[in-house]
C-alpha cells in the first residue's frame, strides 16, 4: 500500500512540472487554451497615479525642476539683457496642470482614455503642478513671456483657458495658447513663437515637448538620443516627472495604439529586465 501511494505521489509531481515550466515561459496574460483574455483593469496605472498623488518625492522633483528653471531665467537675463524679447514654452498636461484625478477615475471605473476625458476637460478643475504657478509668475516678473503649447485638441480651448485663468496663470489668453491642429508635432508652433521671441527654455513631461527627433523612436533610440543631448537637460530643457502615460509607454508597443489591452500588457511584461 505504501509503495502504491508513493507511485501516485510521484506521478502527481511529474505531471505538474510542465505546468509550472509553462507558466514561467508564457505571456503574463495567456490562458490555458491559448485564447487571449480581455484585460479591463487599469491596475498598471495604480502605482504611477498613487505616486503622483501621494508621494512627497514627486512634489520634490517638481520643485527641483522649477528651481532649476528659475536659475536658468536669471542666467539668461544676465547674458541676454534686453537684446531680444525672451520667452519660455511650456506644455500643459502634467507640466502645468495635474490630470491625475482623471487617471484615478479610469482606475476606479475600469475605463480607458478617451472615455471620460470630455467630462474631465469640462470641469476645468485640474490643480497646478507643484511649483509651476510660482515659477511662471517669477518668469513674468523678469519680463519673460510664456507660451502654452499643448496637444490638447482645439475644441478644449475654452475649458483650458478657464482652468489656467482660475489658477491665475500668467499669459493665459488666446495669443499665448497654442493647441493641437491637424498635426501633433510642436515644431511649427515653436517656430512661430521664435519669430518674435528668443526661446530660452522648453518645459514638458514628454521628450517630444523638446524636439521632434524623439517622435516614434524605439526605446533604444530614445535612450541614445537622450544621451547625445544630455547637456541640454537642466539648461534648455526642463523635464517634469510623469509615469502615468506618454511616448515612453507608446515605445513599448511600437506606437501601435490599436493593440488590445491584453496585447499591450504582455508587451509591458516582456519589456521588463530582471536578473
Amino acid at each position: 500500500m505504501a509503495m502504491k501511494n508513493l507511485l501516485i505521489f510521484l506521478l502527481v509531481i511529474i505531471s505538474t512540472v510542465p505546468t509550472f515550466q509553462g507558466c514561467k515561459n508564457s505571456n503574463a496574460f495567456s490562458t490555458k487554451n491559448g485564447e487571449e483574455p480581455e484585460v479591463k483593469s487599469n491596475d498598471h496605472l495604480l502605482m504611477a497615479t498613487l505616486y503622483q498623488q501621494t508621494a512627497a518625492e514627486y512634489r520634490a522633483l517638481c520643485y527641483q525642476a522649477f528651481n532649476l528653471a528659475r536659475y536658468q531665467v536669471d542666467r539668461s537675463s544676465k547674458i541676454m539683457g534686453g537684446m531680444k524679447k525672451q520667452a519660455i514654452v511650456v506644455d500643459i498636461d502634467e507640466t502645468m496642470l495635474d490630470n491625475s484625478p482623471y487617471e484615478a477615475k479610469c482606475i476606479l471605473d475600469s475605463i480607458y482614455y478617451p472615455e471620460g476625458w470630455d467630462d474631465w476637460m469640462n470641469l476645468s478643475s485640474a490643480e497646478a503642478v507643484p511649483g509651476a504657478l510660482e515659477f511662471l509668475k517669477y518668469a513674468e516678473s523678469k519680463g519673460v513671456e510664456v507660451y502654452y503649447i499643448s496637444n490638447r485638441k482645439e475644441k478644449y480651448r475654452a475649458q483650458t483657458l478657464k482652468n489656467l485663468q482660475a489658477l491665475n496663470f500668467p499669459f493665459a489668453n488666446d495669443d499665448h495658447l497654442m493647441l493641437k491642429g491637424e498635426i501633433s508635432s510642436k515644431t511649427e508652433r515653436r517656430n512661430h513663437v521664435s519669430e518674435k521671441n528668443m526661446i530660452i527654455m522648453l518645459i514638458g513631461d514628454n521628450l517630444n515637448d523638446f524636439s521632434d527627433v524623439f517622435e516614434k523612436k524605439s526605446i533604444a533610440e530614445r535612450f541614445e538620443l537622450t544621451d547625445k543631448m544630455k547637456e541640454d537637460f537642466g539648461r534648455n530643457f526642463i523635464v517634469l516627472p510623469n509615469a502615468m502615460y506618454g511616448e515612453w509607454e507608446g515605445a513599448i508597443y511600437n506606437y501601435d495604439y490599436s493593440k488590445s489591452n491584453s496585447e499591450k500588457f504582455n508587451l509591458m511584461y516582456e519589456a521588463l529586465k530582471g536578473f
